[in-house]
């Protein structure tokens, strides 16, 4: 019998990944993790200082969130997943995982994040993202949606990759 699948809804700060995963997970009746949760206080205060993370700060938080989805299968996790070495991270970790890159125009996401307020991701922080976002090429299991789709159409495209689809 194959390993449950999880999810991970991965884009850039300000995509939705969290809004649509917990809307994903709540349709198909799974666990919602937000990656942010799992990042250690180190790389918070890094972030909210206006500084990018390395690929070392990066490593043992990407661990903690392949484990997450291989451990809580099935479920979605929400988690930038920027580079596809990042991803190969999180496939390592978590061999049975979906990834869905949520992709948003730059002049969408920079209003989204000048308009949202309590989040350790700021907005002028932005443009590094996007300079580290790699477009997957011949990736295994990964979909790329215009996340610019309503929520509920972005949580049935997550949800139907669990294997719980839904009317």
């Amino acid at each position: 019998m194959p390993a449950p699948v999880s999810v991970i809804v991965a884009g850039v700060s300000g995509s939705g990944k969290s809004t649509v995963g917990r809307a994903a997970a709540a349709l198909a009746t799974v666990a919602f993790i937000d990656g942010d949760d799992l990042h250690p206080d180190e790389n918070i205060a890094l972030m909210s200082a206006g500084t990018a993370l390395t690929d070392a700060d990066r490593e043992p938080w990407l661990d903690a969130v392949a484990a997450t989805a291989r451990d809580h299968a099935p479920c979605v996790v929400a988690c930038s997943a920027l580079a596809r070495r990042y991803r190969d991270r999180l496939r390592d970790g978590a061999p049975s995982i979906q990834i869905v890159i949520l992709e948003v125009p730059a002049e969408e996401l920079r209003r989204r994040l000048e308009s949202r307020t309590g989040h350790f991701m700021r907005a002028t922080m932005l443009d590094s993202q996007l300079l580290a976002r790699e477009h997957p090429e011949d990736e295994p299991g990964v979909t790329v949606v215009d996340g610019t789709q309503s929520v509920e159409a972005l949580a049935r495209t997550v949800a139907a990759l669990l294997g719980r689809g839904v009317d």
